[in-house]
């Protein structure tokens, strides 16, 4: 039976949906906290993921809407570090305290490629530490390969970077891989680096355009809990509501 060599999953919207009531939380707090008039609502979100990374964000608004009084240029830079890094805190924080569940047959997922001894990678733009309260707190009986988080590479998705090291970390063959994603900018990402993609679609990127994707589905789904449905891609044998670790191997 073909197995994947390798699992690659995103973290925000994939793991987590982490989005809507994690990072935009965690963000109005850091700014409320710092004096700054600023509040991202859930539609204006959405949109301001279209850009790759939380510091990347904010300088994106700081730039276009401005934090609601003077910032001096000269400091911006040194700004959205400690803005961020007290986001981070916050975000972890709401981890820590079991506040965001995990998605639907992630756990499952992880788990059917653990027993099989198929490595399992957390490849994201968000920050390590981020990264690693999600593992240790959400995951704690999952054994992970790597957790390449933050800026460990140069570009951040849509480039492939991420992938790309993902694969020289393991050794894999990018073929027989497969990258799990939620949005067109990791979808390019995974796709650019030569690895199959499997999207399970999240409340803000179900609209998006995944054209060069394996599969796209509602969510991975479980036994006892929500289900999900295929969206785009090939009929999978099988597959009622579920996607198993076997059936990655047809995507590969």
């Amino acid at each position: 039976m073909k197995l994947p060599e390798a699992l690659f999953f995103d973290m925000d919207g994939v793991i987590i949906d982490t989005e809507k009531d994690g990072h935009r939380v965690a963000f109005n707090a850091a700014f409320k906290e710092f004096g700054f008039p600023v509040r991202w609502e859930v539609d204006y979100y959405g949109e301001l993921l279209k850009i790759s990374g939380g510091k990347e964000r904010m300088r994106h608004h700081l730039q276009t809407r401005g934090f609601g009084r003077d910032v001096d240029p000269s400091a911006v830079d040194e700004l959205i570090i400690k803005l961020h890094k007290r986001k981070t805190e916050i975000f972890v924080d709401l981890i820590e305290s079991g506040s965001l569940q995990l998605r639907p047959g992630i756990h499952r997922l992880m788990q059917e490629a653990s027993d099989r001894a198929v490595p399992i990678c957390i490849c994201t733009t968000a920050n390590k530490k981020a990264a690693e309260a999600v593992a240790s707190h959400s995951l704690p009986d999952i054994q992970f390969s790597h957790i390449l988080a933050g800026d460990i590479v140069a570009r951040k998705k849509p480039a492939p970077d991420i992938y790309l090291l993902a694969l020289e970390k393991t050794g894999k063959d990018p073929s027989r891989c497969i990258v799990v994603e939620d949005s067109r900018n990791g979808m390019l990402a995974g796709d650019s680096a030569g690895i199959g993609v499997l999207v399970t679609t999240s409340l803000y990127t179900k609209d998006e355009e995944f054209d060069k994707a394996k599969l796209v589905v509602t969510c991975l789904g479980d036994e006892r809990g929500e289900r999900g449905s295929i969206v785009a891609g090939p009929e999978v044998k099988g597959y009622e509501g579920i996607l198993s670790i076997e059936m990655l191997g047809t995507l590969i």
